[in-house]
């Protein structure tokens, strides 16, 4: 099993475009050591040939640009990209699809029946699509089973049902729905390997436990250090858990979580908010995530399995 981290930070990217914290600041005029990141998206591949891309963000194009892999330039008009998996509504995750318009045939799209209905209706990104190229949809179970997808050689993939939250263009913003946000748990049936992703994640209950303690790789939220990082700053009134997001700093936070996995268990966070000191290379929380042996994602990482 093959993973390309196309994009590592939240919504807005990093640095986003209209803020001036320290970590946006200090990559902008160059005083930290840190990295620009695009937002979240994943490929995964079972050949190095064909690609499942994990959401569609609106970086969508400068990512398939810095990962030629997705586009191997056998044809006129052809890609590498086999179907798209998307986790959530988010903004963040399905305005890429509109990038992909161009396409010859319709886009192969997994989702959950909630997300459907967003990207109908509150966000109607999917009806939009209808006039361009199209989306021939999958429903995307929510069981042990799992799911394959065609074109996708030696990989499998069994989703499991988060707490989190919807988009805020979504009626069940505050009703949550399981398949609101989903983990996703890529399996190489070769080897055995597998990897839990779930960029989005306000809770860890038994069944995303369980997905967790079984992976070889986990690949989990990132967005903030403390639960009240947003507010402190002045950027928002809510805390991380508010908006879905399990902080890692505190009591029963990331860093806690993962401390209680498998030894050997690759840990690794992604969906970076640009408020987040562990961007900074330098810092003390970078340095403490490294302590716990757990490492921060940045476009460009790949993973083998």
């Amino acid at each position: 099993m093959r993973v390309r981290i196309l994009g590592s930070a939240a919504g807005g990217g990093f640095p986003q475009w209209n803020c001036n914290c320290g970590n946006c600041r200090g990559v902008r005029d160059g005083t930290i050591r840190t990295r620009a990141r695009t937002q979240s998206s994943i490929a995964a591949s079972g050949d190095g040939q064909r690609w499942v891309l994990f959401n569609a963000s609106p970086d969508i194009l400068q990512q398939i640009r810095e990962f030629p892999a997705l586009q191997p330039g056998d044809r006129l008009r052809t890609t590498a990209i086999a179907a798209i998996v998307l986790i959530d509504a988010q903004i963040d995750h399905t305005t890429g699809l509109l990038m992909l318009r161009e396409h010859d045939k319709p886009l192969e799209l997994w989702c959950t029946e909630p997300v459907f209905q967003d990207l109908t209706t509150g966000n109607p990104v999917l009806k939009v699509l209808e006039h361009f190229a199209g989306v021939r949809r999958h429903q995307l179970p929510l069981s042990d089973d799992g799911f394959r997808i065609p074109g996708i050689e030696g990989l499998r993939f069994v989703a499991c049902a988060l707490s989190s939250k919807a988009p805020p263009y979504s009626p069940h913003r505050d009703r949550p729905q399981p398949g609101d946000n989903i983990g996703v748990t890529i399996v190489d049936e070769r080897s055995g390997k597998r990897l839990f992703y779930a960029p989005g994640l306000g809770q860890i209950e038994p069944p995303v436990r369980d997905a967790m303690h079984s992976a070889h790789c986990v690949l989990v939220d990132g967005t903030c250090w403390s639960d009240d990082e947003l507010v402190r700053l002045g950027v928002s009134a809510k805390r991380a858990r508010d908006i879905g997001h399990l902080p890692q700093s505190g009591p029963g936070g990331m860093i806690e979580q993962l401390g209680g996995l498998p030894p050997g268990t690759r840990r690794i966070l992604i969906h970076i908010n640009n408020t987040n000191p562990i961007l900074n290379e330098d810092s003390s929380e970078h340095r403490e995530l490294a302590r716990h042996g757990i490492e921060v994602s940045y476009d460009g990482m790949e993973i083998s399995l």
